[in-house]
């Protein structure tokens, strides 16, 4: 075998690589022995056939297994010897071949960048504390109960305001055809609560007790129902009765029906709760600045293959969302080469710290355990009751899907050790600071994203600045993380599973 390197710019390698004649036909002959051996030719015994016979019936379809081979050994010989580690799948074109003449073939790799870890030591990082006041707790009881709020006939008829309770009738139509769900007697519905159809329970503000109204509403273009999607729906509503409502009292009664011993008593695991998901969202902050200064730290190149496949994906969700009518509100204005730009340094950040953070764990021989992964499939597979054994089934059935599962905690274990070498601050702040804090940093995160836009649409080539490349990847998490945990969840599950 004789390689040749043709090209190494960058991190791509080109070779041309050239098999002699002759060990090909070794190949060739070594294979139809091994053939020969084994089949049953009429007139000949088992490992008597002659090679011309051999050669005559099977030669062609061994010929594409000898080449077959061939080029794999000798590609996969070609990279070890010379210390490559491939990015992604080579790229191999035979270009000469022809039966007693030598075999020519390109072989075309990206490989893995050289990378150099900076010194975690280095790092300053800030760990936020979330101080529970008592009110925090207060605010969640009374979250509950208007959750569970009681209602009564009214004292003096009125007409009907937002936060009643309507008993209503109701029949509606598409296009003058009826759909199952789409009718109902003696339904509650909650006035100002957001349950049915943007613009369904506004229309009913006013109305009076055995009045009967039309309501028209329009269905999501991103609704379940495919031949309800974006539609117009036509509704005969007759209003039967109108409710006052009322939050209901926060006592052991109420505290009961969410499933605790006492009131004191779910106070207690509000208090718990609320704290561990105030701790989940300071470490995801946490996660997130560390994630930041690596990615301001290391600046090696990155194989193209690798953004290209990780764009693509990133765009085809973008697609799909389209499709459905969902459009960030900061991608509304820009074009379309902009927008693919941006995209694409996100991606480009994305294999940057995934490399990164596989050779942080490889060089630690931080590894994720079986049983870690069995704590994963069995937290996804309590998403889906009933249906347990079929989820255990599919990811052990599909390895692509147990590799998502387990990369996650690979990251997590990483994030950890890095961490633990870091210089990390602590500073304790209230409920209301940390969700004005978290709120800033979301308003902060969008504004980068912008005025990332515009530096793309003004021509600017090369890397961009940290705050814009890293805005829209992490934007949608920091706004979230702004909201309050969530009350009814703290309340109704025990403190064994926060």
């Amino acid at each position: 075998m004789q390689v040749t390197e043709t090209n190494t710019e960058g991190l791509k390698r080109e070779y041309k690589v050239q098999i002699s004649a002759g060990d090909i036909d070794e190949k060739m002959t070594g294979r139809l022995q091994e053939l020969g051996s084994r089949v049953n030719i009429p007139g000949f015994r088992p490992g008597k056939v002659p090679m011309h016979v051999l050669r005559q019936r099977f030669g062609k379809s061994v010929m594409g297994e000898v080449l077959e081979r061939a080029v794999n050994d000798s590609s996969s010989q070609a990279m070890s010897e010379r210390g490559l580690r491939p990015a992604t799948q080579p790229k191999i074109e035979i270009t000469s071949f022809d039966e007693g003449k030598d075999l020519e073939y390109t072989l075309a790799v990206e490989v893995l960048p050289e990378i150099e870890p900076m010194d975690f030591s280095t790092l300053a990082l800030e760990r936020l504390t979330v101080e529970l006041e008592d009110s925090a707790v207060e605010e969640t009881l009374a979250d509950l109960a208007k959750a569970h709020k009681t209602t009564k006939p009214l004292d003096t008829p009125r007409q009907a305001e937002s936060g009643d309770v309507l008993v209503v009738d109701f029949e509606g139509t598409v296009d003058g055809e009826a759909f199952p769900g789409m009718q109902a007697e003696g339904h509650h519905l909650d006035l100002g609560s957001g349950s049915f159809i943007a613009g369904f329970e506004e229309q009913l503000i006013g109305a009076d007790v055995g009045e009967t109204r039309e309501v028209k509403v329009t269905f999501p273009e991103d609704y379940g129902n495919d031949r309800l999607a974006g539609k117009e729906a036509v509704f005969t509503v007759k209003v039967r009765n109108v409710l006052a409502s009322a939050p209901a009292e926060i006592d052991d009664d109420l505290a009961k029906a969410l499933g605790e011993a006492d009131l004191a008593t779910m106070k207690e695991h509000i208090r718990e709760r609320l704290g561990a998901e105030y701790r989940e969202i300071a470490r995801n902050r946490l996660k997130r600045e560390l994630l930041d200064r690596l990615a301001e730290a290391h600046r090696f190149s990155v194989p193209e293959g690798m953004v290209d496949a990780e764009f693509e994906t990133i765009w085809k969700q973008v697609e799909e969302d389209r499709e459905r009518g969902v459009v960030d509100a900061g991608d509304e204005a820009k074009d379309e080469e902009a927008l693919k730009q941006e995209y694409r340094d996100i991606a480009e950040r994305r294999v940057r710290l995934g490399l990164l953070i596989s050779e942080v764990g490889q060089r630690n021989g931080i590894e994720v355990t079986q049983e870690e992964v069995n704590r994963a499939m069995m937290r996804e597979a309590q998403r889906h009751p009933g249906h347990e054994r079929e989820v255990f089934e599919f990811f052990q059935k599909t390895p692509e899907a147990l590799a998502n599962l387990r990369a996650p905690i690979f990251e997590d274990k990483v994030v950890d050790f890095v961490v633990e070498l870091a210089k990390v601050s602590e500073r304790k702040v209230t409920v209301e600071q940390f969700r004005a804090e978290m709120a800033a940093e979301a308003e902060r995160d969008e504004a980068a994203t912008g005025s990332d836009a515009k530096a793309t649409e003004g021509g600017k080539k090369g890397p961009k600045n940290a705050a814009g490349t890293k805005a829209k990847a992490k934007a949608k998490s920091a706004k979230k993380s702004a909201a309050k945990p969530r009350a009814k969840k703290a309340a109704a599950k025990d403190k064994d599973e926060a």
